[in-house]
């Protein structure tokens, strides 16, 4: 065992893992989001060590035991999207163990990451977008700070097919209100401008002079939203906020703001929007991952087709 091996040992693997966290966002400019995902992962994988061989350390890693991790993560149910992200995640983490000299060879070269399968994603329909979008805008007639908030978060995602992670991150700043636009900071740190509309403006309007004020605190900062208390808003509340929208439109799927984020997608598409401009909007860096969208609005195609036509 080297010198720089036996020092990893002792000092375990947490320490190896913030190592390796300050190397995902400083050198390979990850987002926080999956900077936890994959220290998460790590942490499943060293458990799964532990409980096979205890008191094993970083160099009891091995392709058998790899695949054996994972295996046991698929026969638990484990998606298909969640194992490749985990295999993604342990071969970043073992190439870069091996150039630091904490393994002497890389034992991940040959693991393979699973195809994920895409599969078409729920939307909403416009009515019922639309129905959603008005049972925000009743729950803030009665002038309520988190209503306020609660009505430009459901109006901005679905404006602006952003990530909610995004979302929560803009800052006043980041907002253009005479041009109606945001500046968007998304994964890589890739900057973006997006449009929204007019709806979407209104309730920023309203949020910025009767909402925010009464939530401003000394720890609230430049951030755009705030929660409750005055910080910055957590992406998990305004997930919260999204479902419980959408429990209040009569036949609606039970979407997130990621269902948001499609269905944005969905009807830029079905209204005759060129695809690289939605894969400008949604901040992808791929065409591929926006043409998934095509096979929604195909799918919706066949499917009225199979109810409408005599023949179908």
């Amino acid at each position: 065992m080297t010198a720089t091996r036996a020092i990893c040992h002792r000092r375990g693997v947490q320490d190896v893992l913030e190592q390796f966290d300050e190397y995902l966002a400083l050198q390979r400019g990850r987002s926080e989001h999956t900077r936890r995902a994959y220290l998460g992962d790590l942490r499943s994988l060293f458990a799964f060590l532990a409980d096979r061989t205890p008191g094993a350390g970083l160099d009891a890693l091995s392709l058998p035991v790899l695949r054996s991790w994972l295996a046991a993560q698929a026969a638990s149910g484990t998606a298909r999207a969640t194992l490749a992200r985990r295999t993604s995640a342990v071969k970043t983490f073992t190439a870069w163990a091996q150039r630091r000299g904490l393994l002497t060879d890389d034992p991940a070269t040959r693991l393979q990451v699973p195809k994920s399968g895409r599969t078409l994603p729920s939307v909403l329909r416009a009515d019922q977008a639309t129905d959603a979008m008005n049972a925000a805008e009743s729950g803030a007639q009665q002038g309520d700070p988190l209503a306020l908030r609660d009505r430009l978060i459901v109006e901005m995602l679905y404006a602006t097919g952003i990530r909610v992670s995004e979302l929560c991150g803009l800052d006043i700043d980041d907002v253009d209100r005479s041009r109606r636009v945001l500046r968007v900071l998304g994964k890589g740190n890739k900057q973006r401008t997006v449009p929204y509309g007019q709806p979407a403006h209104d309730a920023l309007s309203a949020w910025l002079t009767t909402g925010r004020p009464a939530l401003t605190t000394g720890e609230s900062g430049p951030a755009l939203l705030l929660g409750a208390r005055g910080r910055r808003l957590d992406p998990r509340q305004a997930r919260t906020v999204v479902h419980q929208t959408m429990s209040a439109v009569p036949g609606a799927p039970d979407i997130g703001p990621h269902g948001l984020r499609h269905s944005a997608a969905t009807h830029l598409l079905e209204g005759g929007a060129d695809l690289r401009v939605v894969q400008e909007l949604l901040g992808h860096s791929t065409l591929a991952t926006t043409q998934l969208y095509t096979h929604v609005t195909v799918a919706r195609l066949r499917a009225v087709h199979d109810q409408a036509h005599p023949r179908a």
